[in-house]
């Protein structure tokens, strides 16, 4: 019983019945990311000018172009002076997934 039911979850993993959650992405967002971001990816710009940054608009062609897993791994690990976010880790598929809904 328990090799069936591994290899239902491995068939169910391998085959996308997983997808990521643009809706439930958004709400992680909304309460991890958007401080920074802004509510529509384009940054808060007080927080790029304290940081000396140029933040990247979340709706451009560059970001827009990233994989999943390109995003993923900026929430997770961090890139530059952005440090992981550990409170979005465990939603870094479904932001990845609303992230890409913002193109412009």
């Amino acid at each position: 019983m328990r090799t069936i039911l591994t290899l239902v979850t491995f068939v169910a993993l391998s085959t996308g019945a997983y997808a990521a959650d643009a809706k439930a992405g958004e709400a992680a967002y909304m309460k991890s990311c958007k401080s920074c971001h802004g509510t529509d990816g384009t940054h808060n710009a007080g927080i790029a000018k304290m940081m000396k940054i140029e933040m990247k608009d979340l709706q451009s062609p560059e970001v827009q172009a990233m994989s999943d897993a390109d995003i993923k791994k900026w929430i997770t690990v961090g890139m530059g002076k952005m440090k992981p976010v550990p409170a979005a880790a465990a939603s870094a598929d479904d932001i990845a997934a609303y992230v890409h809904t913002l193109k412009k």
